[in-house]
């Protein structure tokens, strides 16, 4: 007996040996937007009910795992599914090390997590408390981009940092006031606009039409739009993906002639009754076909040119206007911006991949001493999407300027209570020359890490704040909490919007140590049931 004993445990634990257990966390859940419309599908109308009463948001993580990524995985050699987890996107399996490390090959497959942690090296098994499901609040949910050809433009102004906690300018309207937009109801670059209803309309004011696609000899207005509406996965994504979009033609691009500003002005009325938040214009007026109508640098003061004085009353009427400097700093003969960039709205001078001015770039100041351009973006060899969806890189403040305008759109997603004139003010002050402006680089590059604010975010009403103190900090902090708010969740991003750190916290152990993280600027998520705010964290 003691023999047969000795081998019967010597065959349980080399059969025994090789069984691991892991967790399988998964992308997505493809059939969750259908679900969540008809949420009686996968809750009883008790829970609907309860969650109703008590405010809580049925969301992806009422929805079960997806069946066929399951049953992918059980059809595996070796791999036995034991349970699985619809809060956390995931299921438990047993088999050996070699077999369950195969399933990393799936592409639904987002991580592994070994229980044996001896298993985790090598980057097979992030430290599983990160997996916390597919999470989607009134507050956005993460956004994790591969930008593309559009990493540089979009990076430089550090706009993921925006873009990764969800303010991809959902909700904000932009008119791009230009010379054509050939393509842009065809063309891939721009499916997930027309997919997603970000296409508003648009209108031919040259041709007094409402086909503003039916001109097709100028694309100007498809690459500006481009910079910032077109998406293509792991390709290009715009500064503004989720904005709506109005499309106006105002730019006759054969000649040039005064009409053409009164186009432009009509198309800024139209803006501010449809209710516009933001006007991009990649044009600018200096010279005319008939030299009897040309301006003088000295008129570039804001209240001269028909289209400068529209552009005001534009901005009176709370319109974010934002202008391209023009393309004359080569120009000996004028070399100044040109109209409507002489105005109080966000004039965008051009940049290269350094951060060096660009020669061409028009400078300032405007008549009168006022600084121009505002603020600059990259417009050497910016990535655009011609009409045959091929991703070019041209040069121009035509094209600086809607990185800005995107960008702006995003900002302003986050802090729906600020003016116009607050949000320039808040864009010029990121700016890395804003304690010394001159007239290349006006108040310099901004900086969209230093600009996610601690305002209430969307529409929603919070009640109380979070806060915390001391910050800066060399390591741990303490997070106040409002009042009648006990217990939250508090996650950390880097600029970039990577995520680096969670932890739950609670009005009494309200202590934050993040002294393994390297130094500088952080973006903190605070939210709890009933509350949110980001705030902006300095690590020395």
């Amino acid at each position: 007996m003691r023999l047969i004993l000795l081998i019967f445990l010597f065959i349980s634990f080399k059969v025994f040996s090789f069984q691991e257990h892991a967790r399988v966390y998964f992308v997505d859940k493809p059939h969750a937007a259908n679900l969540l419309t008809n949420p009686v599908k996968i809750l009883s109308e008790r829970s609907i009910s309860k969650k109703k009463l008590h405010g809580i948001p049925i969301d992806e993580r009422d929805v079960p795992v997806y069946n066929d990524y399951v049953s992918a995985i059980r059809k595996q050699e070796g791999i036995i599914v034991k349970a699985r987890s619809k809060w956390f996107n995931c299921i438990h399996v047993l088999g050996s090390v070699e077999n369950i490390r195969t399933l990393a090959d799936f592409n639904f497959v987002a991580d592994i997590f070994f229980a044996d942690p001896r298993f985790n090296a090598g980057g097979l098994g992030r430290k599983e408390q990160r997996h916390q499901g597919i999470h989607k609040n009134k507050f956005e949910e993460e956004v994790l981009y591969d930008y593309g050809a559009t990493t540089a433009q979009n990076g430089q102004i550090n706009l993921q940092a925006l873009h990764s906690i969800g303010f991809t300018g959902k909700g904000m309207q932009i008119a791009v006031l230009d010379a054509g937009f050939t393509k842009v109801n065809t063309m891939k670059a721009f499916q997930y606009m027309r997919n997603n209803n970000h296409l508003l309309g648009g209108y031919d004011f040259v041709n007094r039409s409402h086909d503003v696609f039916a001109y097709d000899q100028n694309s100007h207005g498809t690459q500006v739009l481009s910079v910032m509406a077109a998406f293509i996965e792991g390709e290009y994504v715009g500064t503004a993906p989720d904005a709506g979009y109005f499309l106006f033609r105002t730019e006759e691009a054969g000649q040039e002639t005064p009409a053409e500003e009164s186009y432009w002005v009509e198309a800024a009325e139209l803006s501010d009754s449809l209710g516009v938040d933001i006007l991009n214009t990649s044009l600018g007026y200096s010279t005319f076909d008939n030299p009897n109508y040309n301006y003088h640098p000295g008129d570039m003061d804001g209240e001269t040119t028909f289209i400068s004085k529209g552009a005001q009353i534009a901005l009176d009427k709370g319109m974010l206007v934002v202008t391209s400097a023009g393309n004359e700093g080569n120009n000996r003969n004028w070399k100044v911006i040109t109209a409507p960039a002489d105005v109080d709205g966000l004039t965008v001078g051009a940049v290269d991949a350094e951060g060096t001015y660009a020669s061409f770039s028009s400078v300032g100041p405007a008549t009168g001493g006022k600084i121009k351009p505002d603020v600059m973006a990259r417009g050497v060899r910016t990535a655009i999407v011609l009409p045959d969806d091929s991703i070019r890189f041209l040069n121009g403040t035509s094209f600086s300027s809607p990185v800005m305008a995107g960008a702006t759109a995003c900002l302003w997603q986050a802090n729906l209570s600020k003016s116009n004139r607050e949000m320039m003010k808040m864009i010029r002050q990121s700016g890395h020359l804003f304690d010394d402006p001159n007239n290349e680089y006006g108040y310099g590059i901004p900086d969209f890490s230093l600009l996610v604010t601690t305002a209430p975010l969307n529409e929603e009403a919070y009640s109380g704040e979070f806060n915390i103190f001391p910050n800066p900090t060399k390591g741990k902090f303490h997070v106040v909490f409002p009042e009648n708010i006990f217990y939250a969740d508090i996650d950390l991003y880097d600029v970039l919007g990577k995520w680096v750190y969670r932890k739950k916290i609670s009005s009494i152990n309200n202590e934050v140590n993040i002294g393994h993280l390297n130094s500088g600027v952080y973006i903190a998520k605070i939210s709890s049931k009933n509350t949110k705010r980001i705030l902006k964290i300095i690590k020395q």
